[in-house]
């Protein structure tokens, strides 16, 4: 969240900006008024306050670019660690983490590390939840609050994801690129229900599929055309657009973005702020577990607006003799 002080020091900047460039347009072109600068200064304000927000949560301390590990736990006991011994062994943490026993759904765990559990510290034998469960994963720590371990489930399979605060990716991230969008990729869409209890198949980039609640559509005009998508229910009171375009693999990332819209009023309207689309984890590490576009979610359509594709840094070269 951006404190008001900053939001207010960002908008005089902001309108700043665009008086000055009023101001310097040729005479002959007509300048916008002060109603469209206020405009055009509210809304750059708003993108930049959602990019840094955008940012700051991608890099903090247990954010996506923290991910190191991704590891299945099937049923049967798991030696989890560092050291080479582990038949589970991570890149980042304790030589020897734990043991993990999997029955099921259930997943008991017995420390051979000092490691926090739900934020007190775990001398024994204790039961993990899983991030299906209604009040969330339950959450490991180790090496002294930078390490995170959690126990997921994904196409009725359990895993081990692991974060740690000085992964490569995340202490090496370069940042984010925006295509230059503008606020005619602010959309106005309706909303076209669903019947009750409806889901939509949506395969992972992992290879896995899972049914996910599908209350309805969205359809919006562009071009003088109409376009669809699906929009998808995870709990979180927005509608989740998971769609590709035009301009994946040739500008954007190649398997799609993401769009968080609000949910419709009461007259089914929604707006799509294709500006403020984002890159799935997997674009920034390959231990994340991303939902793919489904093909009703494919818009033949360009959509310069929103995240680029990420630019990691590129690996040092190695010397060269004499």
């Amino acid at each position: 969240m951006v404190p008001a002080r900053t939001m207010m020091k960002m908008l005089g900047a902001v309108l700043a900006t665009v008086l000055a460039t009023v101001a310097c347009q040729p005479e002959q072109a007509p300048a916008p008024s002060a109603q469209d600068a206020l405009d055009e200064a509210a809304y750059q304000m708003q993108q930049q306050a959602w990019r840094a927000g955008r940012l700051a949560d991608l890099t903090k301390p247990d954010g996506w670019a923290s991910l190191v590990g991704f590891h299945w736990l099937d049923a049967g006991t798991h030696r989890v660690g560092s050291g080479v011994d582990n038949g589970i062994h991570t890149s980042m943490g304790p030589e020897h983490l734990g043991l993990f026993t999997v029955r099921g759904k259930q997943v008991g765990f017995v420390p051979d590390a000092i490691v926090m559990v739900d934020g007190e510290p775990q001398i024994g034998a204790a039961t993990l939840r899983i991030d299906s469960d209604a009040a969330g994963p339950s959450k490991l720590v180790f090496d002294g609050g930078k390490g995170l371990a959690t126990v997921i489930e994904r196409g009725g399979r359990l895993a081990l994801r692991v974060k740690h605060a000085d992964a490569e990716s995340r202490l090496q991230f370069t940042g984010l690129e925006y295509w230059p969008g503008g606020r005619d990729w602010q959309v106005a869409a309706r909303f076209v229900p669903h019947a009750a209890g409806k889901t939509l198949p949506i395969a992972n980039i992992i290879g896995t599929t899972d049914e996910v609640p599908n209350p309805g559509a969205v359809e919006f005009e562009r071009g003088g055309k109409t376009y669809r998508l699906e929009a998808l229910d995870q709990g979180e009171g927005t509608l989740f657009l998971v769609f590709a375009d035009r301009t994946n693999g040739r500008g954007s990332y190649g398997a799609g973005r993401f769009i968080d819209a609000p949910k419709p009023d009461a007259q089914g309207r929604v707006l799509i702020d294709f500006n403020q689309s984002y890159n799935p984890p997997c674009a920034f590490t390959a231990f994340a577990t991303c939902p793919l576009p489904p093909p009703e979610n494919r818009l033949d359509l360009a959509v310069e607006a929103g995240e680029r594709d990420y630019r990691k840094r590129a690996a040092p070269k190695p010397p060269t003799e004499g």
